[in-house]
């Protein structure tokens, strides 16, 4: 069965047939050792361990720094099991790390075996464009989405082509934010032995940007006996293999514009990349099979020679498993490492990123612990019971009438993009599919990263999709504006039907609700001051330049504004949508009964204090700050029980979840791809600038900046 661990799929044997299998292959073998790999994994791993009386040696190749895994298998006896084993092998530094953190005990380091006479031995054939090669399979830990950003800027500098095994054409489609950059890329799915020694040894440089999890990396040491040098991550297990800057190159993990700049120098120092190879081939020797073999049998013969201890306890606890049966003198005791991955790079980018996500965080809590106070107080079984009271043809009225409103927006989307691209081909039901999906990520992370999910959605089906991204941000600005006119209407029909909560913080309500507008002033101000910057030198003009042409195409989304052609049906339909969106809410009051106490106009008053509190979302769909705003509207504007507004709120946002799941998943399979695939989006927008001038001269540049 396929298992799940340590960002990886292992095929775990687990049904009682492969333990009697291999019970009855080594009883029928009379062998002298059984070697063991994963010791620690069930079910046929552990029998063998405890069951068999032929010394069993085991080797460790993972890096698990997980401990959840590790507390579980511990419970379950997997220290019994490691403790049977008469010797234990590592495959790298990193694998002695797990085996000593979670189990402690005595490790011989033996690195897996490359067959360096199968290698090819001649010289590379020329080329006058470099020669990149990825081998892996389309697992998140394997880092794709990062060599495939920083490849796309790359080959705008320099003439390259990608080569890619392990992984298909259709899933590294669905990581590509520009779908020009397939041409660029050679798909060689999976490779047999001789076709994968072939095109490592065409390749000029194998590219390995794992972000985690790997204990040693075979694919480098295969690489280094064919020639050709290795970029990979400096993570853990790679770090043991590759010696920076002599047959290797080291970048941190998750950086597409280091990986992108080395990938670059390579290309512009051919001499110092055929140096690198050379010494790459020599560096296989340490892992050639007669070097490896010869380390393996001594240690299957110091297992052998395993003696049994002299008295009758000693022998109970070691066949218990108590205490190690490897005979050693002194065994090692688990203890707490310090992770052999590289600590992570604290730039005031990092800085800022982290008291975001910190303040996100405590906020959030916040905002639950007040919602569930709340509830407390109001009673749990008063919302429930007025939960269960309510009519459950009238929600499903609300949920066809939330559902519907969407595929207005979408509509809407698609006029406003029409005057901001007129020459591009573009298709309804894209944007329909990228608002469902934008809807989806909103209602499961905080922060409404569903507006660059669509964004970035939509992109994929416009040609040259980085080029168009930035006007498509601009066609969502364009949207947000309209947003804004429809909640001002909301406003005008709510402030005209209640005098209390809204009266009294009318001056907030117009502060924030200028907050937009500044935004739509900045969009279309900015170019007109970064232009200015254009005619001086240093790194603050390049950016000054970059900056100026990107907010021009945003602004071009805005073009709706001056086209009344679309604008008039962009407007139409978005204000369409938020009409059916109150019906929505009227349906609601109809399903709790509510409908004679607060109706039309409260309505709209929950849609907007819903609205205006999502401005700055801390939760997923705002969960808790979301029922607290339904229940100030409804109860100190329409004189609503607290317990039933509290359960208004939760039927509210339970059907707007409910829409975004109905409508978001059948989109991402529409779109062959999936929540996490979104993820991978989101890291191959990271910003990646390359120069043509060469490595020195740009060094010399950026310190002449600094100074």
């Amino acid at each position: 069965m396929g298992i799940g661990s340590n960002g990886s799929i292992s095929n775990v044997p687990m049904f009682p047939s492969a333990v009697t299998a291999t019970r009855r292959a080594i009883e029928e073998g009379d062998f002298d050792v059984v070697h063991l790999h994963e010791p620690i994994t069930p079910l046929n791993g552990w029998d063998i361990s405890t069951a068999s009386d032929t010394p069993v040696v085991g080797t460790f190749h993972a890096y698990s720094t997980s401990p959840m895994p590790h507390t579980l298998g511990k419970f379950a006896g997997a220290r019994r099991v490691v403790n049977r084993l008469s010797a234990r092998i590592a495959v790298s530094e990193a694998a002695t790390w797990t085996g000593r953190r979670w189990y402690g005990g005595n490790y011989t380091i033996v690195p897996n075996g490359v067959n360096i006479e199968h290698a090819p031995q001649g010289p590379k054939t020329a080329s006058g464009e470099l020669r990149v090669l990825f081998i892996g399979r389309a697992e998140e830990r394997k880092g794709l989405p990062v060599l495939l950003r920083a490849f796309d800027a790359l080959k705008d500098q320099v003439p390259a082509r990608l080569g890619i095994i392990g992984t298909d054409r259709s899933e590294v489609r669905r990581m590509l934010s520009d779908p020009d950059l397939e041409e660029h890329i050679d798909f060689h799915g999976r490779a047999s032995s001789e076709d994968l020694w072939h095109q490592l040894h065409h390749a000029d440089v194998l590219c390995a940007p794992s972000l985690s999890g790997e204990s040693f990396g075979m694919i480098l040491t295969e690489a280094f006996a064919a020639g050709t040098p290795v970029i990979a991550s400096g993570i853990a297990g790679y770090s043991d293999v590759v010696t920076d800057g002599h047959d290797g190159v080291l970048v941190p993990p998750g950086d597409p514009q280091r990986l992108a700049e080395e990938l670059q120098r390579a290309y512009l120092e051919p001499d110092r990349l055929l140096r690198m190879g050379m010494n790459a081939r020599a560096s296989s020797k340490r892992y050639a099979w007669e070097n490896v073999a010869e380390e393996v049998l001594q240690v299957y013969e110091r297992a052998i020679e395993v003696e049994q201890p002299d008295t009758l306890p000693d022998r109970m606890r070691r066949r218990a498993g108590i205490i190690p049966s490897d005979g050693l003198a002194q065994a090692l005791p688990e203890r707490k490492l310090a992770s052999l991955d590289p600590p992570p790079t604290m730039g005031e980018h990092r800085k800022r990123h982290l008291l975001r996500k910190g303040a996100l965080g405590i906020a959030a809590i916040v905002g639950l612990g007040l919602a569930a106070i709340a509830a407390q107080k109001i009673g749990l079984d008063r919302v429930g019971n007025a939960i269960v009271r309510s009519d459950v043809s009238w929600v499903l009225i609300a949920l066809a009438l939330m559902a519907s409103s969407m595929f207005f927006r979408a509509y809407a989307w698609y006029f406003i993009a029409k005057a901001a691209m007129p020459i591009a081909k573009l298709r309804r039901r894209d944007f329909a599919s990228a608002t469902m999906i934008g809807v989806f990520m909103s209602a499961t992370l905080p922060a409404r990263l569903g507006e660059p999910a669509r964004a970035v959605a939509l992109s994929r089906h416009t040609g040259r999709a980085r080029e168009n991204l930035p006007v498509i941000v601009g066609t969502i600005v364009s949207q947000t504006m309209l947003n804004i006119l429809a909640l001002a209407l909301l406003g005008v029909l709510v402030l005209t039907n209640i005098g209390g909560i809204f009266h009294n913080g009318t001056k907030q309500v117009l502060v924030f609700s200028l907050i937009p507008l500044a935004l739509l002033l900045a969009v279309v101000i900015a170019p007109i001051l970064l232009r200015n910057q254009g005619g001086k030198d240093g790194r603050l003009a390049r950016t000054s330049a970059a900056m100026h042409s990107v907010m021009l195409q945003v602004r071009r989304g805005l073009s709706v504004f001056k086209r009344p052609k679309a604008g008039l049906p962009a407007a139409g339909l978005q204000l369409g949508a938020w009409f059916i969106q109150l019906l929505s809410c009227w349906a609601l009051m109809f399903a709790l009964g509510l409908e004679a106490q607060a109706g039309f106009a409260a309505s709209a008053a929950v849609l907007f204090a819903v609205n205006f509190t999502a401005a700055v979302p801390v939760t997923p769909s705002n969960i808790g700050v979301f029922q607290l705003a339904v229940v100030a509207v409804l109860h100190n504007g329409w004189g609503v029980s607290t317990a039933d507004a509290f359960a208004y709120g939760v039927i509210l946002q339970a059907v707007e979840m409910a829409t975004a799941a109905t409508l978001g998943v059948p989109a991402l399979v529409r779109e062959g791809l999936t929540w996490g695939d979104m993820r991978s989006q989101a890291i191959a927008q990271a910003p990646v600038e390359l120069s043509s001038e060469p490595p020195s001269h740009r060094e010399k540049s950026r310190q002449f900046d600094s100074i």
